[in-house]
């Protein structure tokens, strides 16, 4: 397949600059194949391999079973202990209710500005 795409070529070619052109294609080549799998998830409706492997991705560890496992136990220690430090969230104050005598006040006057508001229409 020809490209439709021509390079100007510098009359000095130097190794830095061949470098720089070869940098600025591999990332354009990687965002091209980014958007391919995207449309590929699209028709599918599942998500697929990328089709070139990231050459900077490092290999993902793997853990044992018994690691997550003793991770999880130390993890939920350490948050009972700061818990246990905290002890029970203290109210500055106690919680106010309203009464019934106030909740209706309130609720008359809504009427009654909302009653104003219609006459005003």
């Amino acid at each position: 397949m020809v490209s439709t795409y021509t390079i100007q070529m510098p009359q000095k070619l130097t190794a830095e600059i061949i470098h720089a052109a070869i940098e600025g294609f591999e990332s354009q080549k990687r965002r091209i194949d980014a958007q391919i799998d995207e449309l590929r998830q699209l028709l599918t409706g599942e998500r697929t391999a990328p089709s070139v492997a990231a050459e900077s991705a490092k290999p993902r560890r793997k853990m044992s079973a018994a690691a997550r496992t003793r991770i999880a136990a130390a993890q939920k220690a350490r948050w009972a202990k700061v818990r246990a430090d905290a002890g029970a969230p203290e109210l500055s104050r106690p919680k106010r209710k309203l009464s019934a005598a106030g909740r209706k006040a309130i609720s008359e006057a809504a009427k009654k500005r909302w009653a104003a508001k219609r006459s005003e229409s």
